[in-house]
């Protein structure tokens, strides 16, 4: 079983662009996709996930129109703006040169520790 640990800062709103990127999705269903993805490794708080969500929009990466969820109540479902679709692309290529760079380190032998 994945350990569980904090995000670091900033990864949240990638996850959430990615999450939504997929097709229409509230909230909540936001938080037990990325858990769900992450083999129960991420747990997203509503403390968390709503301020992203609500931040997302203000910066019009993300639309939010209220309709019937699969439970039949009301629920804000998001969408991927165009605006946001360039943002998770251009996000995604930083984190991936990010990560190259990490494992570069991470592997240096001249780094050892001792």
């Amino acid at each position: 079983m994945a350990s569980k640990f904090d995000l670091p800062q900033g990864t949240l709103d990638l996850l959430i662009l990615r999450v939504v990127a997929l097709g229409p999705i509230h909230g909540y269903a936001i938080a037990q996709r990325i858990q769900q993805i992450s083999r129960n490794a991420l747990q997203v708080q509503q403390g968390s996930l709503y301020p992203a969500l609500h931040r997302l929009q203000y910066k019009k990466f993300l639309a939010a129109k209220w309709a019937e969820s699969e439970t039949g109540r009301d629920a804000k479902f998001y969408e991927l703006t165009a605006r946001g679709r360039a943002q998770l692309k251009s996000e995604t290529e930083s984190w991936a040169r990010l990560t190259e760079v990490v494992a570069l380190i991470l592997q240096d032998p001249q780094g050892e520790l001792s």
